[in-house]
């Protein structure tokens, strides 16, 4: 079968087409024949071997993917459409897949969406729900809007009937991110300023950032009296310090969100969560972003776009026949 295979951690460019071995998989998997694989950013980081998890060389990224069970295993028929979370190995044409990370894909809903939703919208799940605890008519502040994660969390914010504000990089994402589901948007220059004035000085609920950087203090100066700021990653490429007196003075929390290392510890919860998620992209309550797609033999461009920061919603790798992705609504 064909894979895209990281063949030396040098990043982006890395990445070959080869021809590999198919999956044998495990009594506990599940052998999915991928129709679409999702581009995150732990793959970006792997291409350089700088994420917790390094699989040995070559190896082939790939976090996420939707596709067709290939025969009967994990509570899956053959012939069933499924999105899964491989963590490793999505982008080849077929990949073996922990049955617990394998949920079922109803008929309405594409192979493009089925891939933009596992990682990023529970990442946002976890993040608003169980860690956040976001109640309706809050205000949500989101860093790095426009990305895959981002776009996810004012989608699914919005849904839940939050009020979202998205802090942009340029002036040009802000439609993008308001057909994600953000109310209002600012650019990330002076930002604080003008987030006090859309709250009345009061400031807001929650501030979910996986940005990190010189944003940070600012994110922390927007919370209102007992917000708190969740902390989902540092694409900006520096981890930030809190000075907690700041904390104690304004009754305020920053707490972290690592969706990964918390499904470690309880794997049946992501089914769970999926459970909650798709009725409401069934509804069109959310509805993916997606930014752009590129073949298989591409996945290195995939990549490198997101290593860029040039991603507008979610990066796609097409690797089997299924359905384009649906225009947005």
């Amino acid at each position: 079968m064909r894979a895209a295979v990281v063949a030396a951690l040098t990043g982006p460019d890395s990445l070959v087409l080869r021809e590999v071995p198919e999956p044998l998989p495990a009594p506990d998997q599940v052998l999915v024949d991928v129709e679409y694989a999702g581009v995150a950013f732990p793959d970006v980081l792997r291409t350089r071997g700088e994420y917790q998890l390094r699989p040995e060389l070559p190896f082939s990224p790939g976090w996420e993917v939707s596709g067709v069970v290939r025969a009967d295993g994990g509570g899956f028929k053959a012939g069933d459409r499924v999105a899964a979370m491989p963590v490793v190995g999505g982008f080849a044409e077929s990949v073996a897949v922990d049955a617990r990370m394998v949920f079922p894909l109803p008929a309405d809903v594409s192979f493009a969406r089925g891939a933009a939703l596992p990682l990023n919208y529970l990442t946002a799940h976890l993040a608003l729900l169980r860690r956040g605890r976001l109640s309706r008519g809050e205000t949500v502040l989101v860093q790095g809007a426009a990305g895959g994660l981002g776009s996810a969390v004012c989608s699914l914010a919005d849904a839940l009937g939050a009020r979202v504000i998205a802090v942009v990089s340029t002036d040009e994402k802000a439609e993008i991110v308001r057909a994600a589901g953000a109310h209002h948007v600012v650019l990330a220059e002076g930002f604080k300023d003008r987030v006090r004035h859309l709250t009345g000085g009061r400031g807001v609920d929650m501030v979910v950032d996986p940005v990190g950087g010189a944003r940070f203090p600012d994110s922390l100066r927007s919370l209102a009296t007992e917000g708190r700021l969740l902390v989902l990653g540092f694409a900006g490429g520096e981890i930030p310090t809190v000075r907690t007196n700041r904390l104690l003075l304004t009754n305020t929390c920053v707490m972290g969100v690592a969706s990964n290392e918390l499904w470690t510890l309880e794997p049946d919860y992501p089914a769970e969560q999926w459970r909650d998620l798709i009725p409401r992209v069934e509804s069109g309550a959310i509805d993916p972003l997606i930014g752009a797609e590129f073949p298989l033999s591409d996945a290195a461009s995939a990549i490198r776009t997101l290593d860029e920061r040039r991603a507008h919603g979610k990066i796609l790798i097409r690797v089997g026949g299924g359905s384009q992705a649906p225009s947005r609504r």
